[in-house]
């Protein structure tokens, strides 16, 4: 790490410890999501945390040292977002969970501040997090999905199933046809 001459410093083992961590949480992390928490107290910290449930890991820590783990664990473009009070919120479960459960807190709480953050390598901005908040859980997806693929595999049945009972019926009618004639 260099300090304002340009002069590199060792870092100290508690520091590199915790930078470590940090960059182990962005490597694990599907999404991260950047916010400042000023004027946010410690009860208000500990209700989001729980509101954002066990699947993600809202961290305070300080910018240089997130910046550092950030860089460590490859992450780019989030280095401007690192300015006053950040916490980071590692999410390791659902995306679209997760920044649903930032942003209703932001609604409560307006000391809390959405600044952006990452998704899938790409940078986000704070519109882009609240946009992912505006789409459904992944379990809805799959659900509607699941109806769609239900919905499509019957029809798809009875479209197979249609010729086979019209060629049953055309020949049940050709044999009554020809019992008839020699019946005549």
């Amino acid at each position: 790490m260099a300090d304002t001459h340009g002069r590199t410093k060792p870092v100290r083992e508690d520091k590199a410890a915790a930078v470590n961590e940090i960059a182990d949480r962005f490597r694990a992390a599907s999404a991260t999501v950047i916010t400042e928490y000023r004027g946010l107290s410690v009860s208000q910290i500990t209700e989001l945390r729980r509101a954002l449930g066990g699947d993600t890991h809202y961290r305070v820590a300080k910018n240089t040292l997130v910046k550092i783990a950030a860089t460590e664990a490859g992450v780019d473009g989030l280095d401007a977002l690192f300015v006053g009070p950040t916490a980071v919120t590692f999410v390791n479960g659902d995306v679209v969970d997760a920044a649903k459960g930032l942003r209703n807190f932001a609604k409560d709480n307006p000391a809390l501040v959405i600044k952006g953050g990452v998704f899938e390598g790409k940078a986000l901005t704070a519109d882009d997090v609240n946009k992912l908040a505006d789409l459904e859980s992944r379990e809805v997806l799959l659900a509607k999905l699941a109806g769609a693929m239900k919905g499509s595999m019957s029809k798809a049945a009875s479209l197979f199933q249609a010729p086979l009972s019209k060629t049953a019926r055309l020949a049940q009618a050709l044999a009554d046809k020809q019992s008839g004639s020699e019946a005549a």
